[in-house]
């Protein structure tokens, strides 16, 4: 994979992980419009899709960092 694979993975990877806090942390009436899963007046928060969008995360990194260390040099 090039460099800019790795980097797009990474990215996306940190971006899954922070959404995945977010979605733990924040009540459903606090979670930013472009969520999905916003309610303007429900409490509660949504704890199965904090928990799989840092699933995915830590997935993209795992993948990430594989694909970087897959092109070593052989001498």
């Amino acid at each position: 994979m090039s460099g800019l694979v790795r980097v797009i993975l990474a990215v996306l990877g940190v971006l899954a992980v922070i959404a995945g806090v977010i979605y733990l942390v924040e009540p459903i009436h606090s979670l930013p419009t472009f969520f999905p899963g916003y309610a303007a007046h429900q409490a509660g928060h949504h704890h199965i899709r904090g928990y799989a969008a840092i699933v995915v995360g830590i997935v993209l990194l795992v993948i990430a960092a594989a694909a970087g260390r897959s092109r070593r040099r052989s001498y």
